[in-house]
């Protein structure tokens, strides 16, 4: 079966980041999404192979011209949802706003993908990721004493923030949709997305048990959770929180008295830590593996991007693929009936441009008059 969401057309205005993670999600679990790209992007040099791009058509649009957005229209007409990812405003002025849209599709899922949301004083200022982050309070939380805040890559705010937030809320509007059989627009903003994602510090902290950035235990000030170097030079992981799984820590790496090795004794932390780091330091991480690695202390080796799909465990669940030659994470989550199909690989802009707009209707005559228009 071709996956859950099989059924669902989804329009998608290309965009960066965000934007096209999402569609790419919806794509990846069956949803027949349709990319929106700008006609000046044909034939431009990729700088690589864009794996969010992956599992749907393309076509390729000039919307200046009013030919352009009368395709666009008929197309959003039979779409179930439309995601885009421009600065409010930007949709209204091009006439494709959420009430145009919605009074010509009123069954139509409009999902907005923005940094700081459809409202509020930050709304039309530029901004990324970082920025996001930042302000919601997680951005603060990361990092060391030495080492300030570190940015988590762009994952907190662009895809964890922003374009699940989105892909979640598209579907629970579309789900919503087939019961009340109206639309709705959906606004993610990565600032919320990110605050939602440190719900549970935020209970932590009202709580009294939260500790500044460099000193919480799951920021890396525990010595049984975090990172550590081996002999090779190479890093394996440790998250041996429960007493249990630290006890057998010790064990394994030869500190007997584990009195002396108290586990929740903040005090005692950086020379706990230290030792830890010495023993670690004596042998390779293949080594440590064969030692830890299946076992309870929550072990595993820190892996480059090269080595994660040869990973025994991976490998074996497949869940990287190689589509196009490029080896990439395979669709998540799975399902036990409707298991999705492998996705296509990316397309060039445009390259569905004249099939697409067969299906829409428009005949040989119509579309050599988008060309001569430039609409296409």
């Amino acid at each position: 079966m071709p996956g859950p969401l099989a059924g669902i057309t989804v329009v998608e205005i290309a965009s960066i980041g965000p934007g096209p993670f999402c569609a790419m999600m919806l794509a990846d679990m069956g949803a027949n999404v349709i990319r929106v790209d700008r006609r000046d992007q044909i034939g431009r040099a990729a700088r690589g192979p864009d794996v969010m791009n992956r599992g749907r058509r393309s076509l390729a649009l000039d919307l200046k011209q009013p030919a352009a957005l009368e395709i666009l229209r008929k197309l959003i007409d039979g779409a179930d949802a439309l995601v885009e990812g421009f600065r409010p405003g930007v949709m209204e002025r091009l006439g494709m706003g959420p009430d145009v849209c919605l009074t010509r599709n009123p069954k139509l899922v409009y999902g907005r993908m923005t940094g700081w949301g459809q409202d509020g004083p930050l709304a039309k200022a530029a901004g990324h990721d970082i920025n996001y982050i930042a302000v919601s309070g997680a951005l603060g939380a990361i990092g060391t004493v030495d080492s300030g805040p570190v940015p988590p890559l762009n994952l907190v705010g662009d895809f964890g923030g922003g374009a699940m937030l989105l892909a979640f809320g598209v579907t629970c509007a579309l789900i919503e949709a087939a019961r009340s059989g109206r639309g709705q627009v959906v606004d993610a903003a990565m600032v919320d997305g990110s605050a939602l994602l440190m719900s549970m510090f935020f209970g932590m902290n009202a709580a009294g048990g939260w500790f500044e950035r460099g000193h919480n235990a799951l920021g890396g000030a525990a010595p049984y959770y975090g990172a550590y170097r081996c002999a090779d030079g190479e890093w394996i992981s440790i998250g041996s929180i429960e007493p249990q799984f630290y006890a057998l820590l010790l064990r394994t790496l030869g500190l007997q008295e584990p009195e002396a090795w108290p586990q929740n004794d903040r005090a005692r932390w950086p020379a706990t830590k230290a030792a830890f780091a010495e023993r670690f330091a004596t042998k390779t991480r293949a080594e440590w593996c064969a030692l830890m690695e299946g076992t309870d202390i929550c072990f595993a080796p820190v892996l480059s991007l090269a080595e994660a799909p040869k990973h025994p465990h991976l490998a074996e669940r497949a869940t990287f693929v190689e589509i196009g030659g490029v080896v990439q994470p395979a669709p998540a989550p799975r399902f036990s009936r409707s298991v999705t199909d492998r996705p296509s690989p990316p397309a060039s802009p445009g390259a569905h441009t004249e099939e697409l707009l067969a299906e829409l209707g428009f005949g040989p005559d119509d579309i050599a008059a988008f060309k001569i228009s430039g609409a296409i």
